[in-house]
């Protein structure tokens, strides 16, 4: 933890120094940016649901607050280089808190598919053009497959049982996966129509429309999370960002935006994991009902 608190202050501290570097003149609407902030929490509070819904398919109750608190923590993984470690903290923080030990490793790796599969079908909607077709339709196909291994019964038998030989996982039932990957969906949406309320409220007078300011957004966070080296996607995602936007805002406003939704992401993610743990995790008896 402390290693992930030193690389996130490092990362806040040169995005927040690069952010004040650019040359640019900004209308700061404070209304704006207080609403980009809260639709990021709420983005935050669907993935959690999407997750929750993927293990009630296996028929593990999990408690909201327990399940935010896994995952808020866990997503501070990122920051460390290897997307291992978000995924491998989210396994043991979910064996913590009740969940099947074969259920929270099979569901944090098929969460991976959801979000890249969801969010891939998000651009293809929102800008078709942004990226290569043949691309977009790999991506698709690829978080499809995995998600059909989950379903199919021989190969979810054989995934669980290397998870945990003694009590292999049945197939995930489809109407999980439709839950978890509709949820997802909602949440690329609300994630989209965050960073349009953040570009208006650093300039008021940009013509982005939301539908573009979802597809971009998607789209870059996705090829950071496509980008395993790289410590939550920074650089990969920033980039992609200011391409999109320089053609609408300008090469200093695009910069300015990419690094301010860099900012705004990284605190977001450490006040969310900072209340999770401010409150008191629900004891081993609560969560087996005795």
């Amino acid at each position: 933890m402390l290693l992930i608190l030193a690389l996130i202050a490092r990362s806040i501290a040169r995005n927040w120094a690069a952010f004040q570097s650019v040359h640019v003149t900004l209308d700061l609407n404070v209304a704006w940016l207080a609403a980009s902030v809260l639709v990021v929490f709420l983005t935050y509070a669907i993935q959690i649901e999407s997750w929750r819904q993927m293990l009630r398919g296996w028929d593990q109750r999990l408690r909201y607050l327990d399940g935010a608190r896994a995952w808020t923590l866990a997503n501070l993984g990122r920051y460390i280089p290897g997307k291992v470690w978000s995924v491998a903290g989210l396994v043991v923080l979910a064996e913590r808190a009740g969940v099947r030990r074969s259920a929270a490793a099979v569901s944090a790796f098929a969460m991976q598919a959801v979000v890249l599969g969801t969010g891939v079908f998000l651009t293809a909607i929102a800008t078709p053009h942004a990226a290569s077709p043949v691309l977009l339709g790999a991506s698709v196909l690829g978080a499809l497959v995995l998600i059909g291994v989950l379903a199919w019964r021989r190969t979810a038998e054989w995934l669980g049982a290397l998870a945990d030989a003694k009590s292999p996982l049945p197939p995930l039932p489809i109407s999980a996966i439709l839950a978890s990957s509709g949820l997802m969906l909602l949440s690329w949406v609300t994630f989209g129509a965050s960073f349009w309320m953040l570009i208006h409220g650093l300039i008021s007078t940009a013509s982005v429309p939301v539908t573009a300011a979802m597809g971009m957004f998607a789209l870059g966070y996705v090829m950071g999370i496509v980008a395993v080296f790289v410590p939550g996607g920074i650089g990969v995602r920033d980039l992609a960002l200011v391409g999109f936007l320089t053609p609408l805002v300008g090469g200093g406003g695009a910069l300015a935006i990419s690094l301010a939704s860099r900012v705004q992401l990284t605190l977001t993610e450490v006040g969310a994991a900072g209340l999770m743990l401010a409150l008191k995790p629900a004891r081993k008896e609560e969560l087996t009902g005795k």
